[in-house]
């Protein structure tokens, strides 16, 4: 549990009924900085309550007020009732992930291909209880997850539920406010922090509050970043400070330090919170297979025949696919569909659809926007002549807006904003705005809008930029170095992927896919006369692709950026580099593919092939350099085959340092018939230590040794997830066989053991056999082709009087002879649990043989007798 940092002031405040609304606020105040005895919370509801005395059984019927009002504030939101399933309960991480810090949230959901993290999980009602008897509640909450996903639902879900008395009954107050609320502001005081969530707050009374819930929903969309380091700290709740301070002295402890805090925001933004003031965080997941179709089912109710079509399109394409995993954007991906489905393409349409790049799909859901589809009921569409115009109108106002929201991280506009970069608010009632922009009303003084997804955002930027390099004389990015003649297209788009290289947090991966696509001669024919003119930029296509490959340098490590660039080039439909290289890793030709636009090729289809999807076959003739420039990238692999590649432990000590990794997701390995001696294992075994997804490891044909060996048995001792290991053919002996026993004696998740071929001896068995006795998890014993003899098959017979876990059991070419094989036979006689047993190439007369046969009359469970 972290340390929390705690300020509080000298004076101590009493309950008591607050005469005035000044001194029912101060109350309020009071109770929410620790100062309070006692106190309640209760919004009033659009009718005004009839003032009443305060008594001292009060306080429920004030507590009931609050429900009401909270319930009625989130009335209307189609998608609340009861939590779905994901959002029911949360994924329970330990902290950020590297690539959650630093990259698009895209680029998350490619590079992990929609899998979430494989870890516990926590209900909804469970959310701000201690997970055990020992811990304490958690004081700073935060729950992240990518943009669309359903951070804001979640956060309605629950303050409706728990007006309902469903979750979270230990608060008697839940406050849930969002950084949409608190931009407007340039300071605040807590004093007005609770008026501006509250502006009745006046009218109400405190009598018996005992914990509070403070919600602080959406970090992201904070327009100043918090900056923890350079926070003056404040205690005194009237002093007025910069919005940004109030909510760093919040979390520190500083103001409220008995309040409880929930934070949500994007998984970047979230790092600005220093990790030693979390207590807990969680993560929403997204949607799963069901989950995307049940999606999809309910965009089209009553049309199964669209439904499966729609749903054909979305599983054709696995990059799309994946995308859907985000909530907001599988509804969007199902709108383009449904429209396109629809309204069948005239001839000239043809071979424009069905999507098959980001592009071509937001391109189609420009298109529904500007027939009209997809708008709120009750809403008029705008008349066809005006459909050209309007569409143009809205890439020179909101585009611009988009844009340069894009360039300051700004995802929230507010009236003067839209005013600012001169957008008609006039324009934001009309149909196409509507698909594009929605408004929701803050309760600040002024409406807040934002585009309905990050992507979208992004998209109409990408519009805008298109269209006004054709003219601007300066650079958009700055709006300055004015230059004549016109810079030209080509001159601004070089300076947007300079720009996009170096956004360490990839913030315009996104934004040049689109810039790309709109090169595309099937995204320009869909959006000719409606949104670009017709082949403008088009010469520029070629020089534009090779100018996205001279971005791929020839770094040690193939980073996002550089995978970005090949979805650019997907994007401008030049594939030809991706199609070679897939060609090569399908036919075991990458020995040859050693430059920088290959490696960084090989690295794009590990996100996006379906070949590799399941296992990345890398065998074969693999250099270190390659497998060094992809290491970011394998992180992200679920199984992975590097056998037969001459790797040695150089090598090791790199793949050590993925698997160590937070972000690591590889669950099998192989690293079959390599050159990995003591000091790789080692290596490997460091990584062990740490490592929570890795569940197979191979080294059979290897030279690990009983050093090698003995590293690996100690981190079996720490290791909870491995549960499939292989050393055949690692010479570890006696020595190895016995530290490996060792460690049986108290791992309880390896499932599966090959030792075969390891000049394993008597005294070796007798360890593992002594282990045995011990262990009840492992399953699966390959001790083929070693030297156990009579004795070491004795040891594994008494072993197995006692064992009732193990179910196969290998001992092929152990020389073990009659001796042997009737100390197994009588172990057979009591065993209930071994369900194979393979004896084979043993030094077994036919009366031995015999006995064998004999023996399988005495016991019910063996099925394979060898």
């Amino acid at each position: 549990m972290r340390k929390q940092e705690v300020r509080t002031g000298g004076e101590t405040g009493q309950g008591h009924s607050a005469s005035s609304p000044a001194e029912q606020v101060k109350a309020l105040v009071d109770l929410l900085a620790g100062k309070g005895g006692q106190g309640s919370l209760a919004p009033q509801t659009p009718d005004r309550a009839l003032d009443s005395p305060l008594g001292p059984h009060s306080n429920d019927w004030r507590i009931q007020k609050h429900r009401e009002a909270l319930l009625s504030r989130v009335r209307g939101s189609p998608e609340l009732g009861s939590p779905s399933p994901r959002l029911s309960s949360l994924l329970l991480v330990e902290g950020l992930t590297d690539l959650q810090l630093k990259e698009h949230d895209f680029t998350q959901v490619e590079a992990t291909r929609g899998g979430w993290r494989s870890t516990k999980t926590i209900a909804l009602d469970r959310l701000f209880l201690p997970l055990s008897r020992v811990s304490i509640p958690p004081r700073i909450s935060i729950t992240i997850g990518v943009a669309g996903v359903g951070k804001t639902t979640l956060v309605r879900d629950f303050v409706c539920l728990w007006a309902r008395g469903q979750v979270g009954k230990d608060f008697s107050l839940v406050l849930p406010l969002s950084f949409r609320d608190l931009n407007p502001h340039e300071k605040l005081s807590a004093d007005r922090l609770v008026r501006s969530v509250f502006p009745h707050i006046g009218e109400l009374g405190l009598a018996g509050a005992t914990r509070v819930l403070l919600i602080l929903d959406g970090l992201d969309e904070c327009k100043t970043p918090l900056d923890f380091s350079n926070t003056v700290a404040c205690t005194d709740p009237k002093k007025e400070i910069q919005v940004d301070h109030l909510i760093t002295n919040i979390i520190r402890g500083n103001l409220f330090p008995e309040v409880s805090v929930w934070v949500t925001s994007r998984p970047s933004a979230a790092g600005q919170i220093p990790g030693g003031l979390v207590d807990r965080m969680t993560e929403i997941r997204g949607f799963n297979d069901e989950e995307i179709q049940v999606c999809l089912e309910q965009l089209f109710p009553e049309d199964q025949v669209l439904l499966g079509w729609v749903l054909s399109q979305v599983q054709a394409d696995r990059a799309l696919y994946l995308m859907c995993t985000i909530p907001a954007f599988c509804r969007l991906t199902g709108l383009a569909l449904g429209h396109l489905c629809r309204n069948k393409p005239e001839p000239q349409d043809t071979e424009l659809w069905p999507p098959r790049t980001l592009c071509e799909l937001y391109s189609w859901y420009f298109r529904m926007a500007l027939g009209g589809e997809g708008q709120e009921k009750g809403k008029a569409s705008p008349r066809i002549e005006q459909l050209a115009h309007g569409g143009r109108k809205m890439v020179g106002t909101l585009g611009r807006l988009a844009f340069h929201g894009l360039v300051k991280k700004k995802y929230v506009f507010y009236e003067p904003d839209l005013k600012a970069f001169g957008v008609d608010l006039a324009l934001l009632q009309s149909a196409l705005c509507s698909c594009f922009l929605q408004r929701e009303e803050s309760l600040a003084s002024s409406a807040a809008y934002c585009f309905t997804h990050l992507s979208l955002q992004e998209f109409v930027a990408a519009t805008y930029y298109y269209s006004a390099s054709k003219k601007a004389i300066f650079d958009l990015f700055t709006e300055g170095g004015v230059s004549w003649p016109r810079l030209g297209f080509l001159t601004h788009f070089r300076g947007a992927a300079q720009r996009a290289m170096q956004a360490e947090d990839g913030r315009l991966d996104v934004f040049l896919r689109f810039l790309s696509g709109l090169l595309s001669p099937r995204v320009n024919a869909l959006l000719a006369g409606s949104l670009l003119a017709q082949g403008e930029h088009q010469g520029y296509r070629a020089q534009v692709a090779e100018l996205l490959q001279g971005c791929l340098r020839h770094d040690t490590a193939v980073c996002a950026r550089a995978i970005n660039v090949l979805h650019c080039l997907h994007e401008l439909q030049h594939t030809e580099l991706a199609r070679g290289v897939e060609e090569a890793l399908e036919s075991g030709g990458l020995a040859r593919l050693t430059g920088p636009h290959h490696r960084t090729a090989l690295a794009y289809l590990l996100q996006v092939s379906d070949t590799c999807a399941q296992e990345v076959n890398l065998s074969l003739h693999l250099s270190q350099g390659v497998l060094q420039s992809l290491l970011p990238q394998l992180l992200y692999c679920r199984s992975l085959r590097l056998d037969t590649n001459q790797f040695q432990d150089p090598v090791m000590e790199l793949l050590g340092s993925v698997l160590s990794g937070k972000d690591c997701r590889i669950q099998r390995i192989s690293l079959a018939e390599n050159q990995i001696s003591n000091k790789g294992a080692k290596a490997l075994a460091r990584s062990l230590l740490v490592n929570r997804s890795l569940t197979t490891l191979d080294l059979r044909s290897n030279s690990i040794g009983p050093q090698g060996a003995k590293a690996l048995a100690d981190a079996l001792k720490i290791n909870r997830t491995l549960a499939s290991l292989s050393l055949q053919s690692n010479t570890i002996r006696d020595d190895g066989a016995r530290s490996i026993a060792e460690a049986l004696g108290t791992n309880r998740t390896l499932s599966v053991l090959h030792l075969q071929k390891n000049t394993i001896g008597p005294v070796g068995t007798q360890r593992m056999a002594d282990a045995l006795k011990q262990n009840k998890s492992l399953k699966e014993l390959m001790f083929s082709s070693n030297s156990m003899g009579d004795g070491g098959a004795k040891a594994l017979a008494e072993a197995l009087k006692v064992n009732q876990g193990l179910e196969n059991l290998d001992l092929q070419s152990n020389s073990i002879s009659d001796a042997g094989v009737a100390a197994l036979m009588g172990a057979l006689c009591t065993n209930q649990t071994l369900l194979s047993l393979n004896l084979r190439e043993n030094s077994i007369s036919p009366e031995g043989a015999q006995d064998l046969a004999h023996a399988l009359c005495t016991n019910s469970t063996l099925k394979n007798l060898e």
